[in-house]
C-alpha cells in the first residue's frame, strides 16, 4: 500500500474569498458544503481558523474540533465557538484532555512564567517554555478517532513552520511521520485509504496566512492568540504569540483587530 504524503499546500485559488468579502456572492452555510467530510482542528487562533476556512474551500463538511486541555488562555475556546459559527462548520466539539496537568509548559503552569518581549532572533533559537508536550500528537491522534467515527477523508491541521515559536510539531517531516502512524492505526487504513493529515499553511508566512483567510470571509476580530489574555479576552500584546500576530497584520498591509491591554515593554 503506498502512503499518501501529507499535502503541504500553498493555496492561491481566492477569488471565490475576494468575492465573498466584497458582497458579490454569499458566504457559505452548512448546508453549502461538500459531501465529503474533514476534521478540522480548532484552536480559535489565526491560523486555525484560517485552515477551517480552506478546508471549506477545498469543499468538505468540516466538523471543528477544539480541547480544553488545562491552558491558562482557556477564553480561545469561546473564540473556537465563534469562528465555527462564522465559517460553517457542522459541528463543533469541545473535548477535555487534561495533558496540562502534567505541567512542563507556560501555557498549563502558573508557575513558570509565558515569555515576553522576546526579540524575533530569539524567538528563532531553541523551543520555549511555551511548548506543550506532545499536544500535537495527543491531538491528532484525538483527531484521527473523530475521523474514523465520522467518515472523514481528511484531518486539517494548521500548523506553520515559517512565522512560528520553533514547536517540533509543527514541522512538515512530522506531519509526514504522523501521515504514516494514520495508514498504519486506522480501519479506514486497511479496508481502504487512511484520512490525510492537511497542513495547508505549513510553508506559509503569517502574513501570507492572513491575506489567505481574508479572502476567504475570516473576521480575525473573532479569534484569539494571546499566550496569556485577562479575563476581558484581551490579549498581553508582549508574548511571542502576539508579537506575530502583530508582525503578520503589519506585513499583510491591514489593521490588526486585536484588542491589547499592553504594547511592547
Amino acid at each position: 500500500m503506498t502512503l499518501p504524503a501529507a499535502r503541504l499546500v500553498l493555496h492561491l485559488e481566492l477569488l471565490p474569498g475576494i468575492l465573498v468579502l466584497f458582497g458579490r456572492i454569499p458566504a457559505m452555510g452548512p448546508e453549502d458544503a461538500g459531501t465529503r467530510n474533514a476534521v478540522v482542528l480548532l484552536s480559535g487562533g489565526v491560523d486555525s481558523a484560517t485552515t477551517l476556512a480552506i478546508a471549506r474551500r477545498d469543499g468538505y463538511r468540516c466538523h471543528a474540533l477544539s480541547f480544553r486541555y488545562g491552558q491558562r488562555h482557556a477564553v480561545e475556546l469561546q473564540a473556537a465557538r465563534r469562528v465555527a459559527d462564522l465559517l460553517g462548520a457542522v459541528g463543533h466539539r469541545v473535548l477535555t484532555v487534561p495533558i496540562g496537568q502534567l505541567g512542563g509548559s507556560a501555557l498549563t503552569d502558573e508557575a513558570i512564567p509565558v515569555p515576553r518581549d522576546r526579540a524575533a532572533r530569539e524567538m528563532a533559537r531553541g523551543i520555549p517554555t511555551t511548548y506543550v508536550p506532545a499536544r500535537n500528537t495527543v491531538f491528532l491522534a484525538v483527531a484521527l478517532a473523530f475521523a474514523e467515527v465520522v467518515g472523514a477523508d481528511a484531518i486539517y491541521i494548521g500548523v506553520n513552520a515559517i512565522d512560528y515559536s520553533g514547536y517540533p510539531d509543527c514541522r512538515p517531516e512530522y506531519i509526514a511521520a504522523f501521515q504514516r502512524v494514520a495508514a498504519l492505526a486506522t480501519r479506514r487504513a486497511v479496508e481502504g485509504t487512511a484520512p490525510e493529515i492537511v497542513a495547508p499553511l505549513i510553508s506559509m508566512t503569517k502574513a501570507d496566512i492572513i491575506r489567505t483567510g481574508l479572502a476567504l470571509g475570516v473576521d480575525y476580530s473573532l479569534t484569539v492568540s494571546c499566550y496569556d489574555p485577562d479575563a476581558q479576552g484581551r490579549a498581553c500584546g508582549r508574548c511571542d504569540s502576539c508579537k506575530l500576530r502583530r508582525k503578520g497584520f503589519d506585513e499583510a498591509g491591514v489593521p490588526d483587530p486585536t484588542v491589547y491591554r499592553e504594547r511592547d515593554a
